[in-house]
């Protein structure tokens, strides 16, 4: 009998694991997942995600896949996974798809958010980052424009990663403000490279506070050295907002 594939999609608040992906000697969100199929299924069951988030990363849409050789009942599958797992992690759906479809591979584009907060908010705290002065969003959005004339992206992305390329193709970058002075950067592209994201916000934040010009900034861009680029921004500001298939 030929294999059914199927599709979860769901959500995570990453601050206690030490990303999506399996680690040897570390909680990830594909543990939990893997061990709460399993735990359902009564049957040894892996899956395979949409791509990796880092350490203290938060997804409010995350995707993986996995194949099962017997039909499955994705409502009831999806109430006894919400059932099992942690209160960190949460199924919104499970659909049955083609024998084709990869959660990874057919995905079209990602859209991470990263939040920047200017004022002290405890229930703020876990998911942005707090600044203690005054940022030109208007100059961090012109620097950002580039990013959509620009393929390589070797300048963002941790030294020493894995990657077969550095060419992404980026159709969104841009900061909004809140009208409680709270800043949002939304950037959407067909991948992305490890720490990206939060390598590309610490050098606007650089553009933002004047330290940095925009023609600085696309030398940057042109350099293809992480060593020319600003500071990584920590984790917790940074959510997978998105995946379009």
């Amino acid at each position: 009998m030929e294999a059914r594939r199927y599709a979860i999609f769901f959500s995570y608040d990453g601050t206690a694991y030490h990303g999506w992906q399996l680690q040897p000697n570390a909680p990830t969100v594909q543990q939990e997942l893997e061990r709460a199929l399993t735990t359902a299924l009564r049957k040894k069951t892996g899956v395979l995600g949409a791509g990796r988030t880092d350490t203290g990363v938060h997804a409010r849409m995350m995707v993986c896949h996995f194949d099962s050789d017997v039909e499955i009942d994705c409502t009831h599958l999806a109430f006894k996974l919400n059932c099992l797992l942690p209160h960190d992690i949460a199924v919104s759906e499970v659909k049955a798809v083609a024998p084709d479809w990869h959660a990874r591979f057919s995905a079209l584009s990602r859209t991470y958010h990263y939040y920047i907060t200017t004022r002290k908010d405890p229930f703020n705290h876990p998911y942005a980052l707090r600044l203690y002065f005054h940022l030109n969003v208007e100059k961090m959005n012109e620097a950002a424009a580039l990013l959509l004339k620009h393929k390589d992206f070797g300048c963002f992305c941790k030294s020493h990663s894995d990657n077969k390329t550095n060419i992404c193709n980026v159709t969104e970058a841009q900061w909004k403000k809140d009208t409680d002075g709270n800043l949002c950067f939304r950037i959407t592209a067909n991948r992305f490279l490890r720490n990206m994201v939060r390598a590309i916000v610490g050098t606007l934040i650089e553009v933002g506070k004047g330290k940095m010009t925009i023609a600085e900034f696309h030398q940057v861009l042109l350099s293809g050295k992480r060593t020319e680029a600003g500071e990584s921004v920590p984790a917790k500001g940074l959510f997978l907002e998105n995946i379009e298939y």
